[in-house]
């Protein structure tokens, strides 16, 4: 049943406030929010909502001043920062509206550098580098350096590198917000895909109602509140994403 599945990513109560006294800001108050594996989700609000503090928080980025998060089962709020640190690194993947990819660094050396990181072997590494750029077709552009790249294709290169640690949780902050509009639509259907395809869990951050309705579900935000849910997924049967899909691509 799905309520017995551990949720890839689970708020109870979160809250987050900045400042005190008349410069006190509460940023989210008390979220409940519940997020199945393989599930794709959307999040959409003003500016000032909560959205990117929400997911700061999901991704172990920032601190809850209140209510607690879990990763997979896996209570934050009792890892030290030595464990904090490697759960970001190998069971969340990070996207960003600003690509942060290593202009050094060619796209396969930007990808493999986690598994780096990680302690992984050059050679595998590379070999997993190359696994993810060909998931997210930029194989063929591996030996290129970012200046070199398309926005769009700087983005999937971003992607490959989110994936690349196989991460239960993909977090997509404004994805798509540096990108025309027909980057962006590629960008939107890849992530689309790696849920059906693949079955990632996507929280996605978006102000583009057009692409939040490819996702399964959608949350308000609206004074660091939920103040609103819809479930997409019952109301577009699967005929009617794949044809999205192939309008986007």
């Amino acid at each position: 049943m799905m309520g017995d599945t551990i949720p890839a990513v689970e708020a109870r109560a979160l809250s987050r406030v900045y400042g005190s006294g008349d410069a006190r800001v509460e940023a989210l108050r008390e979220i409940d929010l519940r997020v199945e594996p393989g599930r794709f989700v959307a999040v959409m609000g003003p500016s000032g909502s909560g959205k990117s503090t929400l997911l700061h928080l999901l991704g172990g980025l920032d601190a809850p001043t209140g209510g607690s998060i879990l990763i997979g089962g896996e209570d934050l709020s009792r890892l030290n920062d030595d464990q904090l640190t490697l759960l970001r690194r190998r069971r969340i993947g990070f996207i960003f509206q600003a690509f942060n990819l290593l202009d050094v660094l060619s796209a396969v050396e930007n990808v493999a550098l986690p598994l780096l990181i990680d302690g992984m072997s050059e050679a595998a590494a590379h070999a997993d580098a190359l696994a993810a750029l060909t998931l997210v077709g930029m194989a063929e552009r591996r030996d290129h350096f970012p200046g070199r790249l398309s926005g769009g294709e700087q983005q999937r290169l971003a992607i490959a590198r989110a994936l690349v640690m196989r991460p239960l949780l993909l977090l997509a902050d404004e994805p798509t917000g540096n990108l025309d509009s027909g980057n962006s639509d590629q960008v939107m259907a890849l992530l689309r895909g790696l849920v059906d395809k693949q079955g990632q869990t996507i929280l996605m951050v978006t102000h583009s109602a057009r692409h939040a309705a490819l996702a399964d579900r959608l949350i308000h935000l609206r004074d660091g509140r939920i103040v609103e849910e819809q479930d997409l997924s019952r109301c577009r049967p699967a005929s009617k994403v794949l044809e999205d899909l192939e309008a986007l691509s």
